[in-house]
């Protein structure tokens, strides 16, 4: 079995930072792609940003440029640091993660809510 478990959200003015952590354990053999997906209230759930295991890194265009995902292959950990937050950014962020355990596929953390007020 594999767990995913996010930290990090909280309540933040407009302009301020987050740092998003996101660990996964378990029976883990290999982990490939790591990312960072939200849903926003009456939304769909959208990717934020990804990091494959080489560090080649993906972002929706909306977070370029303020968010930096990060990992560490040792600690099976991914990061998310978010700057310049804006209240659109408000979300509920979840980690996805895939693994290979018996086979692979993708494990999801339970989430964590960002607010951004303005």
């Amino acid at each position: 079995q594999v767990q995913v478990v996010e930290s990090g959200g909280g309540l933040v003015q407009f302009g301020g930072s987050l740092r998003l952590s996101c660990a996964a354990s378990g029976s883990i053999f290999s982990i490939a792609t790591m990312g960072w997906y939200r849903q926003a209230p009456g939304k769909q759930r959208e990717l934020v940003a990804a990091i494959t295991r080489g560090g080649t890194t993906n972002y929706a265009d909306s977070v370029k440029g303020r968010f930096t995902i990060s990992r560490d292959n040792a600690k099976n950990t991914v990061y998310l640091q978010m700057n310049s937050l804006k209240p659109e950014d408000t979300a509920v962020y979840y980690c996805s993660v895939r693994a290979y355990s018996d086979l692979w596929r993708d494990y999801w953390g339970q989430g964590t809510q960002v607010t951004v007020s303005s």
